[in-house]
């Protein structure tokens, strides 16, 4: 039995959950979250999601993110669809990739504020990767935000905050000072898993 320990998980919406440059989310991402809800059920794990500005790590590491690479962009996409398949997941590859989601990412911590944090991801994920959704679009993300009992121009406001801007900012700088370098990343006991075919170890570690 894994013990009760919290991982880090350092990614985004996610956490965000793998993004590319300036925010934009990667459906390896999503998979993971599928695949850690699972293990959460399964052992006695609690993973602690932190956002960050995966673009702005890049730039930090002058790191080009794969999708902006076409020999590995098709790969990508690809690879996308066939862990979806392996892990059961209802996915569908985004026309509207990139998806720019900044204002995403800042609303995971107004989420985490209000305590919908886990609920909001799997809202903002599935949008992005199971509806396909134009997630560029605000008038989408306001009616999806609607839908979940959430007043738009009240959550917008907040999101835009400097203390929001400045926490995810700061969670940024601290992934980038701790040497992670994308997302999916698990941190436990000090120690980096990169990637979502890397949970299992970090669950194996956590057991220690």
């Amino acid at each position: 039995m894994v013990s009760k320990q919290k991982l880090s998980s350092s990614g985004c919406i996610y956490s965000a959950p793998r993004c590319s440059n300036r925010g934009r989310t990667y459906s390896l991402v999503y998979s993971s979250v599928h695949k850690i809800k699972k293990v959460e059920k399964i052992e006695s794990v609690k993973i602690k999601y932190k956002p960050i500005l995966l673009g702005g790590l890049h730039n930090l590491h002058n790191i080009k993110a794969p999708a902006f690479i076409p020999s590995k962009a098709k790969f990508m996409i690809r690879d996308c669809k066939l862990v979806a398949e392996k892990n059961k997941i209802k996915f569908k590859f985004n026309s509207y990739f990139p998806i720019k989601t900044l204002n995403l990412m800042r609303g995971v911590l107004v989420s985490e504020e209000d305590d919908f944090k886990s609920f909001y991801i799997d809202t903002m994920f599935d949008a992005i990767w199971k509806d396909g959704l134009n997630m560029n679009d605000q008038g989408i993300i306001d009616k999806i935000l609607k839908n979940i009992n959430t007043n738009p121009k009240t959550f917008l406001l907040r999101a835009s905050s400097q203390n929001i801007k400045a926490t995810l900012k700061k969670n940024t700088d601290d992934a980038f000072e701790k040497g992670i370098f994308g997302a999916p990343t698990f941190v436990v006991n000090n120690k980096i898993f990169w990637g979502q075919d890397r949970l299992e170890f970090a669950i194996k570690e956590a057991s220690k």
